[in-house]
């Protein structure tokens, strides 16, 4: 757990070196604890690295003021847990399920009983997010996607994969944006 709090604290630290998250931005954390563990995904969840992960995405929160949204797994469609206040500001809608270990996932189901608020939505468009054992984000980013390459490749055994949104460049230097 030593090192995973050392690794944890490594991405932290990235993300606030990019200076990519700004204040309100919305933050998608996809999750295999089992990744992270070594295992198969979806075989081996771990209640104990999801508390770590989910210290570890509070700071950054309090650091960055962006609004988390942790993906469940594929067996609740990637739904995601958000505080009550990021589904209102977001003008998300709500959908009826608590995720589990089983049925979510361990990260997923963490943040759902430890947030103080917590709904579950079924898709958003986050301005950056991080997937850790490649659980598949892409889905809930706006496009267009732009991969970030950080020194902190890998949570315990998960490889990790970092992104942020840019607006849609159309049209080239030729483009006319207003007369």
């Amino acid at each position: 757990m030593d090192q995973l709090q050392e690794e944890l604290q490594s991405i932290i630290q990235e993300w606030e070196e990019t200076e990519t998250l700004e204040q309100g931005d919305l933050f998608v954390i996809g999750c295999s604890t089992s990744e992270v563990a070594g295992q198969e995904i979806g075989t081996s969840g771990s209640e104990e690295i999801a508390a770590e992960i989910f210290a570890a995405m509070e700071k950054l929160q309090q650091r960055t003021k962006v609004h988390l949204a942790f993906q469940c797994c594929e067996h609740l469609n990637r739904a995601l847990v958000v505080e009550k206040s990021t589904m209102e500001k977001f003008s998300l809608e709500a959908v009826t399920v608590i995720p589990i270990r089983n049925a979510g996932g361990s990260m997923a189901a963490h943040a759902y009983q430890h947030m103080e608020e917590p709904v579950v939505v079924e898709k958003i468009q986050a301005d950056a997010g991080m997937d850790i054992g490649e659980t598949l984000i892409g889905m809930h980013l706006k496009p267009v996607a732009v991969p970030l390459r950080f020194k902190q490749r890998y949570l315990g055994d998960a490889r990790i994969n970092y992104a942020k949104t840019r607006p849609k460049l159309i049209g080239g230097e030729r483009a006319v944006y207003r007369h």
